[in-house]
């Protein structure tokens, strides 16, 4: 007599256990193009070299949502993606810089060293702010984001047309320059919004959509032409929106760490209220330093 099927939260734990291994495919699909990425560096196939760190920051974005989608997310997955992105984003956009622009100078490889270093922290404060995944935004320019433009850079300087108008790659202190700037800009507190998944419910929601899709369309036509100034312009659109927020002294419409879909419980939600209430204008009488608790405060 066979037993009888399981039902409930049995079966869905069954079920997850039998579908955890595929997030987990993914994140190491994603170290397996970082590695190769550091082996075609190496061997001086730099266009390789690029597109495996594209290719494994695509896998890191699917990763992320499979696990959302078969509700199979857990702390390990977190904890090993971190890892597999501090080397695909990391390590390997830092050396394909290296063997381009830096292997020249004695001490320039220091770039590439500010670069990774950037990166490791910006995936450690991710986990222990975002845990692991990000909510309404990233805080700070995701590491996958700036080690494609790190990457890319060598695909869009060689490409026929920008090759006749730009003269080819940049200088080695224009690309120090650039990484360092990520560098920063990946430790920085700057609110980046996150992919907009696909759906037509409304009209914002579809135009966001349709953008969407074309860009994914031209990266796919005209990669080489297309993923570099995107991706730079999004950065830059970050911190164009920063400075200007900071110069009208505008708080953010909604926390950056609650959850995307406000599932946040409803205490650390007021918590993080009365922490943006602090920061409003003239949440203190004149004279009072901002710093400075009231009797009524923890």
């Amino acid at each position: 007599m066979s037993e009888p099927a399981a039902t409930g939260p049995a079966r869905k734990r069954a079920l997850q256990r039998g579908i955890i291994i595929i997030p987990s495919a993914f994140t190491l699909g994603n170290l397996f193009f970082g590695v190769y990425a550091i082996v075609a560096a190496t061997r001086g196939d730099f266009m390789w070299a690029a597109w495996c760190i594209v290719f494994a920051a695509i896998l890191d974005m699917l990763d992320g949502r499979i696990a959302r989608f078969t509700a199979t997310g857990s702390r390990f997955g977190a904890e090993l993606d971190s890892l597999v992105d501090a080397i695909s984003f990391g390590v390997a956009p830092a050396l394909l810089a290296y063997h381009l622009f830096f292997a020249e100078g004695p001490w320039s490889w220091v770039v590439s060293f500010i670069y990774v270093t950037a990166a490791v922290i910006r995936l450690a404060r991710f986990n222990v702010e975002q845990g692991g995944e990000a909510k309404r935004t990233f805080h700070g320019l995701p590491s996958p984001t700036a080690g494609m433009i790190t990457a890319t850079v060598y695909p869009f300087f060689t490409a026929p047309l920008v090759a006749e108008w730009t003269g080819g790659l940049p200088s080695p202190q224009t690309m120090g320059m650039v990484m360092i700037g990520l560098a920063l800009l990946m430790l920085s507190h700057i609110p980046y919004p996150l992919v907009p998944r696909i759906s037509f419910r409304g009209p914002k929601a579809a135009t966001s959509s349709v953008l969407l899709m074309g860009a994914a369309v031209a990266a796919v036509v005209i990669p080489e032409y297309f993923i570099f100034p995107f991706l730079a312009l999004y950065t830059l659109l970050g911190v164009g929106r920063a400075v200007g927020m900071g110069l009208l002294e505008r708080l953010p419409d909604q926390d950056p760490l609650l959850d995307e879909n406000g599932s946040e419980d409803e205490a650390a939600a007021e918590i993080r209220s009365l922490d943006y209430g602090e920061l409003a204008p003239g949440r203190y009488p004149p004279g009072r330093p901002n710093d400075e608790p009231s009797e009524n405060e923890p």
